[in-house]
């Protein structure tokens, strides 16, 4: 009776362990737990990356990829521990931009990932297009007054020496005008008219 039930309860350890067997490699995989900058993070700026994992890694792999395809890590990354960083070229332009990143668990199993992450500069990619644009126009708004002032500079002395001139010939003409009086005149007509009669006066004498 003992041999059978022996038998039988070794026979379930057996199947037990060859059920948990592919599982105990799956459970000593380690996991990222967290990430600066993190998933979707609109940041600044970047100065470096830093992973952070459950347990300690070997052989990463880290890279900082833009849009166009530009790359901006610095060096190789730096381990201790459960923690990897990454330095990062300065400065990294405002856009969009995505970690990629490949690390052995201490089971040799490899683990990778991306984090997709915006460096804005300081403010939003629209915010920045549409203050970039409004400074345009304002710059060109003060140059088109400095324009206007300037030509109003230069036609303000033409102006007025126009205004002085046609002022001088008004004098002048008025002065022309106010040189021989009223009188004056009368007299002359006068003395002229005293000087026919005389004449016609000593004609009609034999």
């Amino acid at each position: 009776m003992k041999r059978p039930f022996l038998a039988a309860f070794a026979a379930l350890v057996a199947a037990l362990l060859l059920c948990a067997a592919p599982v105990l490699p799956a459970q000593a995989h380690t996991s990222l737990k967290s990430s600066d900058p993190q998933k979707n993070a609109q940041l600044e700026t970047l100065r470096k990356v830093t992973l952070e994992f459950a347990e300690s890694v070997k052989f990463p792999v880290v890279v900082v990829r833009g849009e166009d395809g530009t790359r901006y890590e610095n060096g190789a990354p730096a381990v201790d521990g459960p923690k990897v960083s990454q330095a990062v070229t300065e400065p990294v332009p405002p856009g969009r931009y995505t970690v990629a990143w490949r690390v052995v668990s201490p089971d040799g199993h490899p683990l990778e990932g991306e984090i997709p992450f915006t460096v804005t500069g300081g403010q939003s990619l629209g915010t920045a297009t549409s203050a970039a644009a409004a400074g345009e126009s304002t710059s060109e708004e003060p140059a088109a007054g400095e324009s206007a002032s300037a030509e109003s500079a230069a036609a303000s002395p033409v102006a007025t020496e126009q205004a002085a001139q046609a002022a001088q010939a008004e004098e002048a003409d008025s002065a022309g005008r106010r040189g021989v009086p009223g009188w004056m005149w009368a007299v002359i007509f006068g003395i002229a008219g005293v000087g026919i009669g005389m004449f016609l006066s000593l004609r009609k004498k034999p």
